[in-house]
């Protein structure tokens, strides 16, 4: 295993212990696939994150029925089964909420989120090589949070108190700035206005020497991302010089 990869899984495994070692007062349920789908999400790694591509996409945390499921950024079922062809064992969380089991690749729904993001990138690139070589793609918080109620509602950590929330950053801070040291990317990609924050906070961290931009979230709760979702995003990253 080349040098990069070996940094990258090793910082990656210490990051799912240091979140796994955090206590939250939070009234439900806290999923870390980073530990469960560990298997999925070093695959992951080994396959596609590349050191020294250009464009780094960062999204918020997990959705549950994408990387909550996968262990893949925006990992909706089909795409990273049949698109990125991985296909590993996923466990079980400590503990699951009677509405929101892991079910890994049979869960039988599909996350919007992810959908629309490798459908575009499938749409432009083809193969999931093809985009990879030129772009990587990973999440600033790992951890699901599920509250207690009937339906099992997904909880932004933005949501959280904010010592446990703070505590939470510092670790996600770290580690992203880590990555974007790693894969050296030129430019940083936030998925929404949340993920742009974190990468300008980390770019003035590491020195300020690369381009920042959003492009919309494609999250179906978003009203502008449920009408020409593609089209717009494309526009945005055109604008940006960066397709």
């Amino acid at each position: 295993m080349e040098r990069f990869t070996e940094n990258l899984i090793g910082r990656t495994r210490t990051f799912a212990e240091q979140v796994d070692a955090l206590e939250f007062s939070f009234d439900g349920y806290v999923y870390n696939p980073l530990s469960y789908a560990w298997e999925m999400h070093e695959a992951y790694l080994k396959r596609y994150v590349h050191q020294g591509v250009p464009v780094l996409f960062l999204g918020m945390n997990p959705g549950p029925f994408g990387m909550a499921q996968t262990g893949v950024p925006f990992g909706e079922v089909v795409a990273v089964r049949e698109w990125m062809a991985l296909d590993k064992p996923v466990g079980k969380p400590p503990a699951e909420h009677p509405a929101r089991p892991v079910k890994g690749l049979e869960i039988g729904r599909s996350e919007v989120s992810g959908k629309r993001l490798w459908s575009l990138m499938a749409q432009r690139y083809g193969t999931a090589q093809a985009f990879f070589a030129l772009h990587a793609v990973m999440n600033y918080c790992p951890l699901v949070f599920v509250d207690a109620g009937k339906g099992g509602r997904n909880v932004i950590p933005e949501k959280l108190p904010r010592a446990e929330r703070s505590a939470l950053e510092n670790l996600c801070d770290a580690y992203l700035d880590d990555m974007v040291s790693l894969i050296a990317p030129e430019h940083l990609v936030g998925v929404g206005l949340y993920a742009k924050r974190k990468l300008q906070e980390s770019n003035k961290r590491l020195g300020g020497n690369r381009a920042v931009c959003a492009v919309l979230h494609p999250s179906p709760g978003n009203p502008q991302a449920n009408a020409g979702w593609a089209e717009r995003v494309t526009v945005q990253l055109q604008e940006a010089h960066i397709w």
